[in-house]
């Protein structure tokens, strides 16, 4: 890299757009600046889209971006945007979306050519500098671009024309004119679950992600059904996830995904929205199995997220990078001779042969750490005791952790994205409930109070935080994604404010968001600039679709409020994709989560006492040890007015001056109970 160059991303927060700054190419951020300069030289526009911890991103840099002779190809036939896709998903959605019709598959990073109005007409993913394995050159696609552009401008425009026409169907639904059935999320399970891959667990082949929104409505299918093969599914997966090299084994947290069917060999990057989910996923199956693996993984991953994380004021960094010194992997991987050195060579011998470390490796001749012996096997082959070997595996993990702290780390992306800290409010929240940690319940409310504080502006919330700087309006995810877990911490932690909070940010989603037209929401609001098309994100990906989000958070609000708007829309989105969730399951399983919750009602629990009774508490921690996907829980003092709080509060008083527990559902309410062993069938009905 050569340091003589500097472009106008220097002035940019956003580390990724930063790493380019001193690219030879004459990169943009988007904005007008770079439109006008297009429009002016009617030039095309070169947009690239990529985020820090994508290690492609970082090979098409080094071998296109970095290279003079391209770059001055690019500065002379085109415009260059660069965009961080964490910091714009709007723009991100978009052109993702046209590349996706153009060749049928997407990716970072990506690339885009567009008219000098922002229209695309042509694109692709990665292109390498050379002509490579069928695979055009980026060279040769830069000049047959820019010549299309000059000498075939009706070829462009019939392009343009055609990818607008479908950008705008994406975002059109109609209502289903069928009752919904009762039957459609077993059916839907079963037919995702044909996909299962019962030997390694997960779906489909290699590349295997974690696809926690799956695994969640087999969870609820195995609730309702006690179909027994559902729930097996969920843990033999997550089993063999948290056995993987997927896992983190030294620092908890999960790698992004698989490339192989077995778990082992990870993309090393650690994203949030992972391990977020994740976190909630593996609190979820603890409260269903009681298996203490399930626990220790969640806090183990949550610990992780604390420690590497978590900024000084609250809210959680994005990204840590799959590379470090310039090689994929290499912080997190160990030779045998390594480990004996640091825990001695009897130890070493031991914990080497659990964890799958040899002379030849497991990934590029080094070991990737994962165990392969049980502690039962370890037990009998080395003929010491279980907790001999436990032991010494905790002194083992612990001391090569220390050793790999000293380590050159992998780049941490230090952008606070909204969204994303909503999914880690919820995920936290599901720790809570197993495992109350003061040090969660303080990062959770100062996440919240950083939210508050530093991400919302005139009733709107913003989407990225960096440096002291916010910016963007806020996005439909992010709304989302934050209402959502306002509400899992207020069934948590019982503080109102987090209520009033979520019901407030309903009121603005409502505002901004939805379609008056067609129903549903749009992924930008109103208030946000114009683009060439208004995306309406209702697919799961990496992170849950917002329009599934959404209808969950409005049914919930619906019961602990009694507001019928919010069941009115939540109905609404709920027609629009029912056909699209019958045939296509697998990119609507949050959706089909909400179905779930509206087709069954919510158990609504009331607890009617004082939080600092340990009693009330004991009563607390009986409901929050079950898994009840569909349920809402309010805590009311006795002495409060309670129909003021809400209208299912009012007439609940104490028992005999006891803490009391009602739980009413589908319009009928029980006996109020005062002890844990008459809570329990009520629940578990």
């Amino acid at each position: 890299m050569d340091a003589q160059h500097t472009n106008r991303l220097i002035h940019e927060t956003s580390p990724y757009l930063l790493q380019h700054a001193h690219n030879p190419v004459d990169w943009y951020p988007w904005g007008d600046e770079a439109f006008q300069k297009a429009r002016s030289e009617n030039r095309p526009i070169l947009l690239s889209i990529g985020y820090s911890a994508c290690h492609w991103c970082h090979v098409m840099e080094r071998e296109s971006f970095e290279d003079e002779k391209i770059a001055a190809l690019m500065n002379e036939l085109f415009v260059s945007i660069k965009v961080d896709r964490e910091e714009r998903p709007d723009l991100d959605e978009i052109y993702m979306n046209a590349v996706q019709m153009l060749t049928g598959r997407g990716g970072w990073p990506m690339t885009v050519f567009l008219t000098p109005e922002g229209k695309p007409f042509y694109g692709g993913t990665y292109f390498p500098p050379e002509d490579r394995q069928g695979m055009p050159g980026f060279q040769r696609i830069l000049v047959g671009v820019a010549q299309a552009y000059r000498e075939r401008p009706q070829d462009v425009e019939k392009s343009v024309g055609q990818i607008l026409t479908a950008l705008e169907r994406m975002s059109q639904s109609s209502d289903s004119q069928r009752n919904f059935s009762p039957d459609i999320i077993g059916e839907t399970a079963e037919q995702i679950a044909r996909a299962y891959d019962s030997e390694h667990g997960g779906l489909g082949r290699a590349p295997k992600f974690p696809n926690a929104g799956v695994y969640e409505l087999f969870l609820r299918h195995y609730q309702h059904s006690k179909n027994q093969p559902f729930l097996d599914r969920v843990t033999y997966t997550l089993t063999k996830m948290a056995d993987g090299g997927i896992y983190d084994h030294l620092g908890g947290g999960f790698h992004r995904y698989s490339v192989d069917e077995k778990w082992l060999v990870p993309h090393f990057e650690k994203m949030l929205y992972d391990n977020a989910q994740l976190v909630r996923i593996y609190a979820q199956v603890y409260c269903l199995t009681g298996n203490p693996h399930f626990k220790r993984v969640t806090e183990e991953t949550a610990d992780y997220l604390l420690r590497e994380m978590l900024h000084s004021e609250g809210g959680f960094y994005s990204t840590q990078d799959a590379d470090s010194e310039g090689e994929e992997g290499k912080f997190f991987v160990w030779t045998p001779d390594e480990i004996s050195r640091i825990i001695g060579d009897e130890a070493g011998e031991i914990f080497c042969r659990i964890y799958d470390v040899t002379e030849y490796g497991n990934f590029e001749e080094k070991n990737i750490l994962h165990p392969i012996l049980t502690l039962d096997q370890a037990s009998k082959l080395f003929r010491r005791e279980i907790g001999t070997i436990e032991g010494l595996i905790a002194d083992a993990k612990r001391k090569l952790f220390e050793v790999r702290e000293k380590r050159i780390k992998p780049f941490r992306d230090e952008k606070i994205v909204l969204s994303w800290n909503g999914l880690m409010l919820s995920g936290l929240a599901e720790a809570i409930k197993i495992s109350p940690q003061p040090r969660y319940i303080e990062a959770v409310n100062r996440t919240v109070d950083f939210i508050f504080t530093k991400m919302f502006r005139d009733g709107h919330l913003l989407h990225v935080y960096k440096d002291g700087v916010t910016k963007h309006l806020g996005y439909f995810d992010d709304y989302a994604f934050v209402a959502v877990g306002l509400l899992d911490l207020y069934e948590t932690t019982f503080d109102r404010a987090n209520l009033a909070r979520a019901v407030q940010l309903a009121q603005t989603m409502l505002d901004e968001f939805w379609d008056n037209t067609n129903g549903s929401f749009f992924y930008t609001g109103k208030s946000h600039e114009r683009l060439i098309s208004r995306a309406k994100p209702v697919f799961d990906g990496s992170v849950p679709s917002g329009n599934a989000m959404a209808t969950q958070f409005l049914l919930r609000l619906y019961h602990l409020t009694g507001t019928e708007d919010y069941l009115k829309r939540a109905e609404k989105v709920l027609h629009s994709y029912y056909d699209a969730m019958e045939s296509q399951p697998f990119g609507f399983a949050h959706m089909l989560c909400a179905l779930d919750l509206y087709l069954n009602k919510p158990k609504e629990i009331v607890v009617v006492g004082k939080r600092d009774d340990p009693a009330t508490a004991e009563l607390i921690k009986e409901i929050h040890s079950l898994y009840l996907p569909n349920k809402t829980l309010q805590l009311a003092d006795p002495g409060e007015p309670l129909e003021k709080i809400a209208p299912l509060l009012e007439g609940k008083r104490q028992v005999d001056d006891k803490p009391t527990v009602y739980v009413c559902h589908n319009f009928i309410c029980s006996q109020p109970v005062t002890n844990r062993e008459a809570l329990r069938p009520l629940l578990e009905s």
